[in-house]
């Protein structure tokens, strides 16, 4: 055994992973969460176990409308400028699947693109679009195809669209089409007519038109692709209350079952909770469930821009019917007085909402990779300016998105840290930080039951509260000792503003009353932990 041991540690010192100072001592974690140090406290090297000398975090929104969707009006040029002044730096411009888009809006999106991508050298952009998903409501796609995106969008559109194929309702016949979308879009990355396709389901409960097997089914379809969803919906700013906003619901969730919904999700399901979909939310509830599956399941971010509150452009006055005869909206004009009352509420790309992807290099390939990786953590206005998440035993350690493959015996220890804020959002304060949560549960294989959404035995495992200090770093460590089964932890972290009566879990958000920037949380992707 001390042989065996000394050999574990020299190949983790050799390897760079152990520091020196601990090479010659037993791994010493405590069973419960703590305050520390990274620099004095931990015996692994921060660098290797947060990725620091692999990654690059980058913030970036994938779900973005302009004047070529019948519904906003932003030019790209516009978009672009917004996302870098709130520090983008990724977005994929993702105008609605419609009959008028894809006959006339796709290439002059795409020209309005290339002409953005020259003018804006510091911000990788992309031309996708919003999915009609047969069968369900709305997912965003893109890839990269060079020269031929546009071909290849509109190509797609025309075959997988359900507003141009007539497939919306949650039929069999209309799920399957989905699926063959999936097919298809993997078939066309294996023949290199297309990279790195990339699907998120949008705003997945909105409406609760995808089903628990629907979403397991486009998962499956071509594993990498179809990433994960949108933990936290865009139109965060439709939560304002009167006379500061409209007085709406966060996200637009703020609905009831209707015909194409599936009646297996509870009323509660069409709220959002702290601004995250009840998906994602419910500790132990359908997020959990996929995940439990062992199999990745990301979770994003995104603006979902239309009409970002307080701006002073508008959309100019048209007849009935403009968007169907031309394609495209005129520019937006500027009135000089900031709008409250939008059509839609939404935020500018990552002013409140922030999807962060640790990347190999600043490139699209990078952002594709790392968010096809699960390399990814989402915050809403600014309660963090940086998460890092990492487990790790005797033999090898992982970040977000990553395994970390034990032996049955060893013991498991997981790392926090984040830095707190320091300057103001644009709600005009500095956030705080008051708790990281560490999340975690059994992986127990595939479900029997295709419609599942819970996982039972996910729970809270320890809570951290930080001493606030703009600015500053903190961390907090939890090890699982003896681990006997595979397992996948998770974190998120809260203002703590807003919670269930007496818990520490999200409350829902009350229609009309529910300004975004007094309840903020932030959620990490998770590591998954194989025993064998």
């Amino acid at each position: 055994m001390n042989s065996e041991h000394v050999d574990r540690r020299g190949f983790l010192k050799r390897a760079g992973l152990v520091s020196a100072a601990a090479a010659a001592a037993p791994l010493a974690a405590p069973a419960e969460a703590t305050g520390l140090d990274l620099d004095v406290d931990l015996d692994i090297d921060v660098r290797r176990l947060f990725g620091r000398d692999r990654y690059r975090w980058l913030v970036g929104d994938h779900h973005i409308h302009t004047q070529y969707s019948y519904d906003a009006m932003y030019t790209v040029d516009g978009i672009a400028d917004g996302a870098r002044a709130h520090g983008a730096d990724w977005a994929v411009i993702t105008d609605h699947g419609h009959a008028t888009h894809e006959k006339s809006s796709v290439e002059r999106t795409n020209t309005a693109i290339r002409a953005a991508q020259r003018e804006h050298r510091d911000l990788l952009l992309w031309q996708g679009m919003e999915w009609n998903v047969p069968g369900a409501e709305h997912a965003t796609l893109f890839f990269q195809a060079g020269e031929n995106q546009a071909a290849k969008l509109r190509e797609f559109e025309r075959a997988f669209d359900w507003r141009l194929t007539g497939t919306e309702p949650g039929t069999p016949s209309n799920e399957a089409l989905a699926v063959a979308a999936i097919r298809w879009l993997a078939t066309e990355e294996r023949a290199r007519r297309i990279h790195a396709p990339v699907v998120v389901i949008n705003h997945p409960l909105r409406n609760g038109r995808i089903a628990p097997h629907e979403i397991r089914a486009l998962r499956d379809a071509s594993p990498g692709i179809v990433i994960g969803m949108e933990g936290a919906p865009g139109a965060q700013a439709d939560g304002f209350p009167k006379p500061l906003g409209g007085g709406g619901a966060r996200g637009g969730y703020g609905n009831s079952p209707g015909a194409n919904s599936w009646p297996g999700f509870p009323v509660e399901a069409y709220r959002t909770y702290g601004g995250f979909d009840w998906s994602t939310a419910t500790v132990g509830g359908l997020w959990d469930s996929l995940l439990a599956e062992g199999k990745p399941w990301w979770i994003t971010s995104n603006s979902d821009s239309h009409y970002n509150r307080g701006d002073t452009l508008v959309r100019p006055g048209v007849p009935d019917g403009y968007y169907d005869e031309h394609g495209v909206y005129p520019d937006p004009i500027d009135t000089g007085v900031p709008q409250v009352l939008a059509p839609y509420a939404d935020f500018a790309p990552a002013e409140f909402s922030r999807t962060v992807v640790g990347v190999t290099r600043k490139s699209h390939e990078g952002v594709l990779e790392g968010l096809r990786a699960g390399r990814v953590w989402v915050v809403h206005g600014g309660l963090a300016q940086e998460l890092e998440f990492g487990a790790y035993s005797h033999w090898d350690s992982a970040t977000m998105g990553g395994r970390l493959r034990v032996r049955r015996g060893d013991d498991v220890t997981v790392v926090v840290s984040a830095k707190l804020a320091s300057r103001p959002n644009s709600g005009g304060a500095i956030p705080r930080l008051a708790r990281l949560d560490l999340v975690s549960g059994p992986v127990t294989g595939p479900a029997a039951d295709r419609d599942a959404q819970t996982a039972p035995g996910t729970r809270v495992m320890r809570s951290f509260e930080p001493r606030w200090v703009p600015g500053r770093r903190v961390a907090f460590k939890h090890t699982f000792r003896n681990v006997r089964e595979p397992f996948f932890v998770r974190t998120r972290g809260t203002d703590g503003k807003e919670h269930v009566p007496g818990g520490i879990e999200p409350s829902a958000d009350v229609i009309g009353q529910s300004n975004p920037f007094e309840d903020l949380w932030l959620y990490g992707n998770p590591v998954f932990v194989d025993v064998r």
